[in-house]
């Protein structure tokens, strides 16, 4: 496979396009039909074989843009190289005299030099904006920077009026080549390093306190959010179609074949029925988890095509039903009314309980997932273990996301240690990584 196509690929795995091994293989058949000549087609043709979906397209396009932005297609290149006269110069290699070619005008002749310098320097291996002065540094050095050095050195204690000149020549010369040098790894960081920056800084988030967000975090951890949803997505489709098929069931198979001397041309597998996944998610949205249910809920809602029986409540004293609210306005506009609404009030768990036993008890089934999201301090008033212990007994397993941290369990009006006894899991959760870690977790007992 070409370099070219095989760092543009690279490019494109750096920015979350899903490129297959089968499909860079093809990328490469395609370039090898339509060769650099014709840019549209070629754009066309690998954006076929390499972006599956819109937002990947968008990515493609942006990245071709930018990767195939220079003049000099691989294929002029290597015809330019020959042409142009070079110099043997050490640990630059093969270069031609940078004063000599900066002062000849010949743009194809330099912006092939620097895409040598480029590839010389290792400019695929560019990572984060912070490294483009380094690279820059590299090229120059590639194109004959320390040569340049030097003739400027000599020039400057050469003095006099004939020498200043030289100096001011040699000078501009190394601006304009530094310069040429910087925008270059400047374009290789926006095609190679910004996805991996972008990954970078959602990894940082995932794992930010949710409790210290300001407002300027909430566009980028609601993107983020998104990302989760699909990943959880794409691995639990995953499964689900991978173990669908079931086992064979060898002695069926052998008697629906008698009739063919035990050749299996019907085969017949062992079904064994799984469970749709069901959530039931009560939350608390007193003031001190009211971060954490914004995001819990903002995870389950994106992955609806994954947990379509999805029912939540919310509580801080009294609990409601909230689907209605979630699926008829915007996320954001709903979180408003649902802290409204449920958010008021002084925090009673038994009161949640005694609502949920009187108005939705029959939600709750051998197929549900009862997951709860507080700190379970219920301000000393009853927190009615006896309801709670028929709804663990009722549910297929009981989850508790407690945001705060484990030492502070148990203290004060914390009642988390009476209720645990009756939960398959207690987790303590401070980041969007713990709740995708959490979803993950029950989505597994479906699997």
């Amino acid at each position: 496979m070409e370099r070219p196509l095989t760092n543009f690929i690279r490019a494109l795995r750096s920015s979350e396009v899903r490129v297959s091994t089968g499909e860079a293989l093809d990328a490469a058949r395609t370039l090898k039909l339509i060769g650099y000549g014709d840019r549209a087609m070629l754009k066309d043709s690998l954006a076929c074989v390499l972006a599956k979906s819109p937002s990947e397209k968008d990515t493609f396009d942006t990245l071709f843009d930018l990767y195939f932005s220079r003049k000099d297609t691989p294929e002029t290149a290597d015809q330019q190289d020959e042409d142009r006269p070079s110099t043997s110069d050490g640990e630059g290699g093969d270069t031609a005299d940078p004063v000599d070619l900066m002062e000849s005008g010949d743009e194809a002749a330099i912006s092939l030099a620097l895409e040598k310098a480029a590839e010389a320097a290792g400019i695929e291996n560019i990572r984060f904006s912070t490294q483009v002065a380094y690279f820059a540094q590299q090229m120059v050095k590639q194109m004959g920077g320390e040569q340049l050095q030097a003739r400027l050195l000599q020039a400057l204690q050469q003095g006099g009026q004939d020498g200043d000149a030289e100096a001011q020549r040699l000078i501009d010369i190394r601006r304009d080549l530094t310069m040429r040098a910087r925008e270059r790894a400047e374009q290789a960081f926006d095609v190679f390093g910004a996805g991996e920056t972008q990954q970078f800084r959602d990894d940082y988030a995932a794992e930010k306190k949710l409790s210290a967000l300001d407002r300027s975090d909430m566009e980028r951890m609601k993107r983020l959010v998104a990302k989760i949803a699909k990943r959880l997505a794409v691995k639990h489709s995953r499964r689900k179609r991978r173990r669908n098929r079931g086992q064979l069931d060898v002695r069926r198979t052998m008697r629906a074949n008698a009739a063919f001397d035990g050749v299996p041309f019907n085969v017949i597998w062992r079904q064994k029925r799984k469970d749709r996944p069901k959530i039931v998610v009560i939350c608390d949205v007193s003031g001190s988890v009211a971060q954490y249910v914004r995001f819990l809920l903002l995870l389950l809602w994106s992955m609806k095509d994954v947990v379509p029986d999805l029912h939540a409540f919310a509580f801080s004293f009294r609990l409601g039903a909230v689907d209605d609210v979630l699926e008829q306005n915007e996320f954001e506009k709903a979180m408003e009314k649902i802290l409204r609404e449920y958010g008021m009030g002084s925090t009673s768990y038994g009161q949640a309980w005694s609502d949920l036993k009187i108005g939705h008890e029959q939600i709750i089934d051998r197929r549900s997932t009862l997951l709860v999201l507080g700190d379970a301090r219920s301000n000393y008033g009853d927190p009615r273990l006896d309801l709670f212990r028929e709804f663990a007994g009722r549910a297929k397993r009981v989850i508790w996301l407690n945001p705060e941290a484990e030492g502070l369990w148990g203290t004060g009006d914390s009642v988390i240690h009476r209720y645990r006894p009756f939960c398959a899991q207690v987790t303590h959760v401070s980041t969007l990584k713990d709740l995708e870690r959490a979803v993950d977790e029950i989505l597994s007992a479906y699997d």
